[in-house]
C-alpha cells in the first residue's frame, strides 16, 4: 500500500473558495434570473402609489392622489400594427414593451388635471412590472386629443391620434 501526503496551505484553500464563489455569483447575476423580464434601461422603480404619482409629478403632471383604474394586462406576444405603433411611443421613452412581451402587467390610470388646453379628461396611464415603470403614456380624450409620451407639451400640440 502507497501513502502519500501533501502539506496543504489552509490560506490558500480559502482565497480559491471565495474567488469560484465571487465568480459563479457574478455569472448568476449577468446571466440569471427571470431574462423575460428583464426592466428596460429607462425602467424606474415605483413600488407605491404615492411613488408612481411622484413619478407622473417628475414631468410636470399634476394628478389624482389615487388611480381611477388599476387592472392587469398582458402584453402581446406577437407584434401588430397596433402594438409596433404604440410600441414605437414607448421606444421613444427609452421604453421597450417587446421585452415583456406575453407577460400580464399592471396597469394604473390617473386623471391629469393640469394637461394644457384640455376640454375633456386626459389620463396618464403607467405600465408596471415587479415595481418597475416599464412605459405608459398620456392620453388626451377629446375627438382630436392624442396619445403622447410622459413629457408634457410646451404647448397644446398633438402627437399621434387616438
Amino acid at each position: 500500500m502507497l501513502v502519500m501526503t501533501a502539506k496543504v496551505d489552509k490560506k490558500k484553500i480559502a482565497i480559491i473558495l471565495a474567488a469560484i464563489v465571487v465568480v459563479v455569483a457574478g455569472l448568476i447575476m449577468l446571466l440569471g434570473g427571470d431574462e423575460d423580464a428583464a426592466p428596460t434601461a429607462a425602467a424606474t422603480a415605483v413600488a407605491s402609489n404615492d411613488d408612481r404619482v411622484k413619478f407622473l409629478n417628475s414631468f410636470g403632471w399634476e394628478v389624482t392622489t389615487s388611480p381611477v383604474e388599476s387592472s392587469q394586462v398582458r402584453i402581446p406576444e406577437e407584434t401588430s400594427e397596433v402594438f409596433d405603433r404604440y410600441n414605437a411611443l414607448q421606444k421613444s421613452q427609452g421604453y421597450d414593451l417587446s421585452a415583456y412581451a406575453g407577460q400580464t402587467v399592471m396597469r394604473y390610470v390617473y386623471q391629469v388635471e393640469n394637461y394644457p388646453g384640455a376640454t375633456e379628461p386626459v389620463y396618464a396611464t403607467l405600465l408596471i412590472s415587479r415595481n418597475q415603470v416599464i412605459g405608459g403614456d398620456v392620453t388626451d380624450t377629446a375627438a382630436k386629443g392624442a396619445i403622447r409620451g410622459f413629457k408634457m407639451p410646451s404647448q397644446q400640440t398633438t402627437t399621434q391620434p387616438t
